[in-house]
């Protein structure tokens, strides 16, 4: 599990393709990495994945086709920035809200515009993602946990602090980018449990 506080931004460094699928390399940049172990999760972009390689100063993992199709990671460009969070402890302050890694789906940074200190960033969906964002909910986008500030049939909103940009991958995203979109795990679970209530 992870709370989509971003805890350093690191770089894609290679992509090298192995039966069929991938094995990424990650440049670690400003993440912590003391105490790192084979087998440990880290979510890179909001994406759970497990470490099966690294150094003092990267790491690599195994993307699967499921992975590389359904997230960002398979058309990211060498050298682009990511949001990197190792898993969190028992003992965490849980500051942003409960973070699978496992990505619902993608959804498009449309529009960019600043307000006052703050960036706010208009995200477009499609209704199979947005029927689980609620106004002042909580969603995952690249990693990163957001209050959502308004929401409608086409897309979401969500206002970044100074913090939030200067100390994440957001600093680099562009109008038209993909971006990997995680729901809150409440709603997913409502869901379920009510469509299970009705047989």
């Amino acid at each position: 599990m992870f709370t989509g506080l971003i805890a350093g931004v690191g770089r894609l460094a290679a992509r090298e393709t192995r039966g069929g699928d991938a094995r990424l390399a990650i440049e670690v940049g400003t993440l912590p990495f003391d105490g790192v172990q084979l087998g440990e999760s880290i979510a890179v972009n909001g994406c759970c994945l497990t470490v099966v390689e690294f150094d003092a100063s990267s790491f690599a993992v195994d993307a699967s086709n499921e992975t590389l199709a359904l997230t960002t990671l398979g058309r990211l460009a060498i050298g682009v920035p990511l949001n990197l969070e190792r898993a969190m402890l028992p003992t965490d302050r849980l500051g942003g809200h409960l973070v699978s890694g496992h990505v619902d789906g993608l959804a498009v940074a449309a529009k960019r515009r600043d307000d006052a200190r703050a960036v706010r960033w208009r995200v477009e969906a499609p209704m199979t993602l947005l029927r689980y964002i609620a106004h002042k909910g909580s969603v995952c986008v690249d990693g990163v946990s957001l209050t959502v500030n308004e929401v409608d049939d086409a897309g979401f909103e969500v206002a970044l602090i100074p913090h939030t940009v200067g100390h994440t991958a957001f600093h680099a995203l562009q109008e038209g980018d993909a971006v990997n979109i995680e729901v809150d795990l409440l709603a997913r679970y409502v869901e379920r449990l009510l469509a299970t209530k009705e047989h």
